[in-house]
C-alpha cells in the first residue's frame, strides 16, 4: 500500500477531499519524524510505537578490500506493533 493508496482510502471512507487528506497525511508523518529526529519516541495506543533503537558498536569486514573496519554507535529508527494489532496480522 502506498501513501497515495492511504490517501484515497482514507477520502472515500471520510468524505474529505483529497488534498485535504494528503495534506494531514504529509503533517502527520512530518511530526513523526520530527519527533524520531529529536530522539523521542511515538506512541500510538492500539496501533503501536515508532521508537529509537540503538546499535551497538561492531567489528564488520568490508570483502572487497578485504580489510576489517569498526561500525561505531548508532541510532536507527523503528516500528513496534501494538499487541492488539500483532495479535490480527498473524
Amino acid at each position: 500500500m502506498t501513501k497515495a493508496d492511504i490517501v484515497n482510502e482514507i477520502a472515500k471512507k471520510t468524505g474529505v477531499e483529497k488534498v485535504l487528506v494528503q495534506q494531514i497525511v504529509e503533517a502527520f508523518m512530518d511530526s513523526v519524524k520530527g519527533a524520531m529526529i529529536a530522539k523521542n519516541n511515538v506512541y500510538l495506543r492500539g496501533f503501536g510505537s515508532f521508537i529509537i533503537k540503538k546499535r551497538a558498536k561492531k567489528v564488520a569486514r568490508n570483502i572487497s578490500k578485504n580489510t576489517t573496519i569498526t561500525i561505531p554507535e548508532h541510532d536507527i529508527p523503528a516500528f513496534k506493533p501494538a499487541k492488539s494489532f500483532a495479535v490480527k496480522v498473524k
